[in-house]
């Protein structure tokens, strides 16, 4: 008998990030009584929010989770998910969700561009080196455009004059220009939901082929919460976790993950460190991959350059006068989160192949913008996007449904294929439309 902590609901969501958020809103805004079981808490009001102590203490394995072959991926476990530690950007889902699996979130994007007033950053406040870097890669050939954000200067606690985004707002926002999903998760609470922190759940009850709730523990005891529609929203890495001891054996199994890179370059003026993180962008679907103005923080820059040597690492000296543009691999699905909780990501021939035409592209517009030819280098590829392990088309239908009744996933890792771009958007539309589909149903 199970005679620990009991919850109940309408809907159980696990999982508080863009995916678990927008749903917890939409289905409490029309009258669900809906549970919401986060791993981590809300650290938005603590001293440490968006300082390196922060990223340590509410990243996974304190950001030194990393795949076996060396990716390191930063993956925060906290109220908001990824919207805590993300640079804010917003992409459109790409064409071929909707043409090649039937997944139209078009009307539910709009919708959400409209409500958070999304749009590029002023262009006074996009940072010169930034757009040196843009106007470099337009001079070549290569239509840089501004790149919309989740940033609004108007939000911050302090006035739009002094807005001043920098590198380690990736660490978290602490002026609250950014927007963050937990803002949701509260409305959500406002709207009668419950938010319950500090609950990681283990896995999915299951009865007669139906979803039933879950299973978890808060601390040094056990938790059961039941509910007839179970969303899992646990993220690219967690959400399969759950799935495999759940019972479902094909979680997991290929990953993407948007694998990305920094290219970097010495220049005498100032550069891209103290400027808004990945404000003009370049992308053309028939390259598969994406660059965007982008540089490491102050303090990660020399642990990730001193994994290229000693004259990379030296270059920390001149952070300030850095130029960083970003890769983003449209990576092939490879590897996967196996039940044991090994990460692996390998790339492929493909990938690789990607990999060395864009870092070309991005040398020569560095040294287009002023950087020296010596002075450039590519530092250790990262996983940005844990996504597409619990894939549409393979595990889920186009609702986003399992093939358990009253069991839906809703985060990355519903992704046919890597996005090769910003996800939150995409996340938030499927998000809308599941929604609307559970109240409908």
């Amino acid at each position: 008998m199970f005679d620990k902590i009991t919850l109940s609901a309408d809907v159980v969501i696990v999982g508080s990030g863009p995916g678990g958020a927008t749903v917890a809103r939409e289905l409490s805004k029309n009258g669900k009584k809906v549970l919401i079981l986060e791993r981590g808490y809300d650290h938005r009001k603590r001293f440490y929010y968006g300082t390196y102590l922060g990223a340590i203490r509410y990243s996974d394995r304190m950001s030194l989770l990393f795949t076996e072959e060396g990716l390191n991926i930063i993956a925060p476990i906290m109220v908001g998910g990824a919207t805590s530690m993300y640079c804010g950007c917003a992409a459109e889902p790409p064409g071929w969700l909707k043409d090649k699996y039937g997944v139209d979130i078009a009307a539910e994007v709009k919708q959400t561009i409209e409500e958070l007033d999304i749009q590029p950053l002023p262009q006074d406040l996009r940072g010169s080196a930034s757009t040196r870097i843009a106007m470099a890669g337009q001079a070549l050939g290569y239509d840089w455009f501004a790149q919309p954000k989740f940033v609004n200067p108007r939000r911050s606690k302090q006035h739009a004059k002094t807005f001043n985004c920098q590198a380690t707002c990736m660490l978290g926002c602490r002026c609250g220009a950014k927007w963050n999903a937990a803002e949701w998760v509260f409305e959500a609470v406002a709207g009668g939901a419950r938010l319950v922190e500090g609950a990681p759940v283990e896995k999915v009850i299951i009865e007669d082929g139906h979803a039933v709730g879950v299973e978890g523990r808060m601390g040094a005891r056990k938790f059961r919460a039941r509910a007839d529609t179970v969303i899992i929203s646990a993220g690219g890495i967690g959400s399969p976790r759950i799935l495999q001891k759940s019972g479902l054996n094909q979680a997991g199994v290929g990953m993407t993950m948007d694998t990305t890179v920094m290219i970097y370059g010495a220049t005498r003026q100032e550069g891209t460190g103290k400027e808004p993180p990945m404000s003009w962008s370049w992308q053309s679907p028939d390259t598969g991959y994406m660059l965007s103005t982008l540089t490491d923080p102050w303090l990660m820059y020399p642990l990730a350059a001193l994994r290229k040597g000693i004259g990379p690492a030296l270059r920390w000296l001149q952070w300030h006068k850095m130029l960083g543009i970003m890769i983003k691999l449209k990576d092939d699905i490879s590897g996967g989160i196996y039940p044991d909780g090994k990460i692996r990501k390998p790339l492929t021939a493909s990938d690789n192949e990607r990999l060395a035409q864009a870092y070309q592209v991005c040398r020569r517009i560095l040294i287009e913008a002023g950087a020296k030819k010596s002075s450039i280098f590519m530092r250790p590829l990262i996983g940005t996007h844990p996504s597409g392990t619990v894939r549409i088309g393979s595990m889920l239908d186009h609702n986003l449904k399992s093939e358990i009744d009253g069991l839906y996933v809703c985060d990355a890792s519903v992704f046919p294929e890597a996005l090769d771009r910003p996800t939150v958007l995409t996340i938030i539309g499927l998000a809308k439309r599941l929604a609307k589909h559970l109240v409908t149903r």
